[in-house]
């Protein structure tokens, strides 16, 4: 199965959220390869940190520009690979969209991010057209844990107003410290003790796999 994280704006925790996906499919037994397609090599760094600890095994792969060819190939000799894509429509996304099977939108509950996902769900609606089994969902991250700010449930409201062809995950991954924490480790929330947070990524996975 391919996976690709992907988005149209920088800072929606896309990478900390492919991450976290990876390590709890290594967690459950899986053979996964995290591919960096992002020049900024935040995923290839965690698997480099994660070397040094007793975690179950992730690969890495980097590829850039034109990534099809390589993600099916992968598909082949993994059972999961996840693909973190550079945040912005970028060659790398458009290319990877034609190679995976699922599309995984993070997005801040902010109207910043919530403008770039019209454009984006037009970029999808054109893969499917040479990948029709291409699944797409959206996932609100770094929401504000404050019961009084209501930043996601207007998100929510908002999104359903626009039509797309992101189907929105009821499952939202809070702002929580413990993310920046596992990922500057190369671990997993799930991997640490944090319940809110492995259940978050936990019930994510479940979505997107099954």
């Amino acid at each position: 199965m391919i996976l690709l994280i992907g988005s149209r704006k920088g800072g929606c925790g896309k990478s900390t959220t492919a991450v976290n996906l990876a390590a709890e499919l290594a967690q459950r037994g899986k053979d996964v390869v995290l591919v960096d397609a992002d020049r900024q090599g935040t995923a290839a760094n965690w698997v480099e940190d994660r070397e040094d600890t007793e975690q179950p095994r992730v690969h890495c792969v980097q590829k850039y520009d034109n990534i099809k060819s390589t993600l099916i190939d992968l598909s082949k000799r993994y059972e999961y690979v996840i693909v973190d894509a550079a945040g912005r429509d970028s060659r790398e996304l458009r290319t990877g969209l034609l190679a995976a099977d699922v599309l995984l939108v993070p997005f801040r509950p902010s109207q910043p991010d919530l403008d770039t996902l019209p454009h984006l769900s037009e970029v999808v609606s054109e893969a499917m057209d040479y990948n029709p089994g291409l699944k797409c969902y959206g996932v609100i991250t770094m929401a504000p844990t404050n019961v009084f700010i209501q930043e996601t449930k207007e998100a929510r409201e908002l999104l359903a107003d626009m039509p797309t062809a992101i189907e929105l995950i009821d499952t939202v991954i809070c702002d929580r410290k413990v993310y920046r924490d596992a990922i500057s480790q190369g671990v997993g929330v799930t991997e640490m003790e944090n319940g809110k947070a492995r259940a978050e990524i936990q019930l994510i996975l479940d979505k997107v796999i099954a």
